[in-house]
């Protein structure tokens, strides 16, 4: 059977309506230029460069080991670059110790002092800065509140849910109100239904303080769920920054395609682009139609992209469709409750994936394995990858 994995569901837009990095005249909050960091022979970070404006919620997406936690660690100050600058708000954050920078960082363990109250948590870096008394308490209130979590200032971290002990960790990284708040896969330790009702908390939060996020992931749907953009990461570089819609939506390369989201990636011939679309001679003979301009030359060795549900799925071909059009046989189906997803075996020997919505409590399936089929599309549902 195929994984039982829920596709994922893009936003379609920043969750409020500003794109200062849309704007040439606008000035990011962090700045990257060129920076490069390496442990011994290892390149974890190489010359990256990289913008975050002021109020984005902003996501570094990539695998384990692709230099993600390393950037936010020297954002954060505790690890220093061996080439580059790190800008906050123009000025140069070299030399200056984390405990000194206006950012502060929730660590993926928590890291909650176990002997000290759910108070005594949130007020600990209060205290270390020599705040007045009634102004900790009323800063801790506050932060309780924040994050729902009144009634619970006397209990110890022992005595919490991992959830709550979440909400701790988070109200004591914004207790000293950072204007860069960094998360290092904070929902890592939660359960799958306890994380997605934790990441709609955290964009509403977000979105009430104005915060600057900086998250670290490697779940895509997270990334996807959360960020107002996000950086896509591989062996240390930065491969596409954009929304989440332009990255779905809109790859830059193979490797973006198939790490956010399914895809199914049709090799072939670019035989001619134009204004508006471009033919592909793909293998087995078969010819793709792209409502997009391709830069590269007829002939030239590309790639057609094409999520899954996007394509049509059914028992007899369509009477309308010339090109974008392939049959094979169905080798494989899994239900997923909302969805059905199937895997095609091409005539070419090519695997391809289509899923359904199942609009019914009771489905009825009427395509099942070993039923010979045909895959169609519009040709703007796909877009050509050159690289």
């Amino acid at each position: 059977m195929v994984e039982r994995a829920q596709p994922i569901k893009p936003r379609l837009g920043p969750k409020r309506d500003f794109a200062p990095w849309a704007d040439p005249a606008a000035s990011p909050l962090v700045r990257f230029e060129r920076v490069a960091k390496r442990f011994g022979a290892i390149s974890a970070v190489g010359r990256l460069s990289l913008d975050i404006f002021a109020g984005e919620f902003f996501a570094l997406l990539g695998p384990s080991g692709c230099g993600k936690t390393t950037l936010l660690r020297l954002l954060a100050g505790f690890e220093t670059p061996d080439e580059g600058r790190i800008l906050l708000e123009g000025a140069d954050l070299a030399g200056m110790p984390p405990y000194r920078r206006p950012t502060n960082m929730m660590f993926q363990s928590y890291a909650l002092f176990p002997h000290l109250s759910v108070e005594r948590n949130i007020a600990f870096g209060l205290e270390q800065e020599r705040m007045p008394k009634p102004q900790i308490a009323a800063r801790v209130e506050e932060m309780l509140a924040l994050v729902k979590l009144e009634g619970f200032a006397r209990r110890k971290p022992d005595r919490l849910s991992g959830g709550e002990r979440q909400r701790v960790a988070l109200a004591r990284a914004l207790a000293k109100r950072p204007k860069a708040l960094l998360l290092d896969e904070p929902m890592a330790a939660l359960d799958k239904k306890l994380r997605a009702e934790t990441q709609f908390e955290l964009i509403e939060l977000q979105a009430k303080l104005g915060t600057t996020f900086v998250i670290v992931t490697h779940d895509q749907e997270e990334a996807m769920i959360l960020a107002d953009r996000m950086a896509v990461m591989e062996r240390g570089r930065i491969v596409q920054v954009g929304t989440p819609a332009e990255i779905y939506e809109q790859p830059s390369s193979r490797y973006v395609a198939d790490f956010v989201g399914d895809v199914n990636l049709l090799e072939g011939r670019l035989t001619a682009t134009g204004a508006s679309e471009s033919l592909v001679h793909g293998n087995g003979g078969v010819q793709l139609r792209i409502a997009q301009p391709v830069d590269a030359a007829p002939g030239a060795l590309v790639w057609v992209a094409l999520r899954p549900e996007k394509v049509r799925i059914g028992l007899e071909r369509p009477t309308e469709a010339r090109e974008n059009a392939l049959a094979g046989t169905v080798v494989d189906v899994g239900y997923l409750g909302n969805l059905s997803v199937y895997k095609v075996r091409l005539d070419d020997g090519a695997l391809m994936t289509a899923t359904l919505s199942n609009r019914t409590r009771l489905v009825e399936r009427t395509i099942g394995w070993n039923d010979r089929v045909w895959l169609s599309w519009p040709p703007e549902a796909a877009i050509v990858l050159t690289r």
